[in-house]
Formats: C-alpha cells, sequence, structure tokens
C-alpha cells in the first residue's frame, strides 16, 4: 500500500512538491497499479489524483496588531527602538514649541492685546526658552500685568 513513488511521479508532473499531491482513497488500487508517467497522466485526468492549493498564511493576527497600534496600544518601551529622542528630536520639540509661542505673541500684539515693547521683550524671552509652552508665556504675561485675567487663548492659530 505504499504510494510513495507515484505520488514523487505525480508531483514531477504535477509541477509541484510531493506533500501538495492528492490522492483519492477510493482508488487507492488503481493507483497502486500505476507504474508509468502515463498512467499517472491518466489518473491525474480522471482525477483520482489532484494538486492540493497552496496555503495562504493567514493576515487576521497582523491586521488586528496593526488595529491595536493605531488605537495607540503596543508603544511601551518594549516596541521602542534608539535614544529617547530618536522619535522625535529635541529640534522639532523645540520648532513646535516655539512656533507656537511665537503664533500667539504675534495673535496678541496683532489684536492689541499687548504693545510692541512687550512682544519684543516676551518674544526674546521665548527665543531663550523661558515659557514651557503656549499656557505657560500667557501665564508669564498675565503675571506680569501685561494681559488682562479673563483673555483665552484662540488656540490653534
Amino acid at each position: 500500500m505504499d504510494v510513495k513513488y507515484q505520488k514523487r511521479l505525480a508531483a514531477d508532473i504535477l509541477k509541484c512538491g510531493v506533500n501538495r499531491v492528492w490522492i483519492d482513497d477510493t482508488m487507492l488500487d488503481e493507483v497502486i497499479e500505476a507504474i508509468t508517467r502515463d498512467d499517472i497522466r491518466k489518473l491525474i485526468s480522471s482525477g483520482a489524483i489532484r494538486k492540493k492549493p497552496v496555503n495562504g498564511v493567514s493576515r487576521g493576527r497582523y491586521r488586528y496588531l496593526s488595529e491595536q497600534r493605531r488605537k495607540g496600544r503596543r508603544k511601551g518601551p518594549g516596541s521602542r527602538k534608539g535614544h529617547k529622542y530618536a522619535r522625535t528630536p529635541k529640534k522639532e520639540q523645540w520648532m513646535k514649541k516655539i512656533r507656537a509661542i511665537r503664533h500667539e505673541l504675534k495673535h496678541m500684539r496683532d489684536e492689541g492685546y499687548i504693545d510692541k515693547s512687550v512682544y519684543r521683550k516676551f518674544y526674546l524671552r521665548a527665543k531663550g526658552g523661558t515659557f514651557k509652552n503656549r499656557a505657560d508665556l500667557i501665564l508669564h504675561l498675565k503675571m506680569a500685568g501685561h494681559l488682562d485675567k479673563d483673555y483665552e487663548s484662540p488656540g490653534r492659530l
């Protein structure tokens, strides 16, 4: 009941691996009797021997993981490569911060909340890194008495 030889011949004819050759159990006697390539070709055309489809790799796990990453999961310290500022360099952080502060100062000056001299003084302080962010700038201006206590930032400008 060994069909190793027939499987090898069928794999050669079907142009696939031995493991992808399927043999019908009900026609096993006919397959065992087949010893030539022609016999194997006849069995293939009759459907006793077939080629199994290629096994694909499921993308289900990948889809799940990528969805989790989109939500912000799986981004902890174990998933990070490079040093502390490899993801967002210090220069980029500074640019983001200083642009926001300068936009805020410009808005205040243009809308008449502060005059030119106060603008210049606080612009230079911002350049020196005095303020952590836009809210910190507004707090400093309020504490210095240059801005009304009820001033609200318009947010992103």
